[in-house]
């Protein structure tokens, strides 16, 4: 079986509040993050909400980076999807991690476009 990408949902605890209620410093974690797998950035586009919380996304020609925070839990919904074979979720999912200050973070990692191959469905 073949996959056309790798998506990665993750529970992140622990976070530093104030990383988390920064709309423009979140936005550069993540663009950050996402050069360091090796993704293409194609657009940004975060939202401070009020009282606090910031939503947002990176769209990279591989797929998306998303996040939704709510700092007074110290609590981040992070979301990296990325397609083909050049860009690794996981090294992404981890700088984020490490700059949103995290004590503990859960992941799953779901094979997304999973197809086999007219090779594969012959039997060969």
């Amino acid at each position: 079986m073949n996959a056309l990408g790798r998506h990665l949902l993750s529970e992140v605890y622990g976070c530093t509040a104030g990383v988390l209620n920064d709309p423009e410093r979140i936005e550069k974690i993540m663009v950050n993050a996402a050069l360091k797998a090796g993704a293409e950035i194609r657009e940004v586009s975060f939202h401070q909400f009020s009282p606090q919380g910031v939503s947002g996304v990176v769209i990279i020609s591989e797929s998306h980076l998303a996040v939704h925070t709510w700092p007074e839990l110290g609590y981040a919904a992070v979301d990296v999807f990325t397609c083909g074979d050049d860009v690794d979720p996981w090294i992404a999912l981890n700088q984020i991690v490490k700059e949103f200050g995290a004590r503990n973070m859960t992941a799953t990692e779901t094979k997304r476009g999973i197809f086999e191959t007219e090779s594969q469905a012959a039997g060969s």
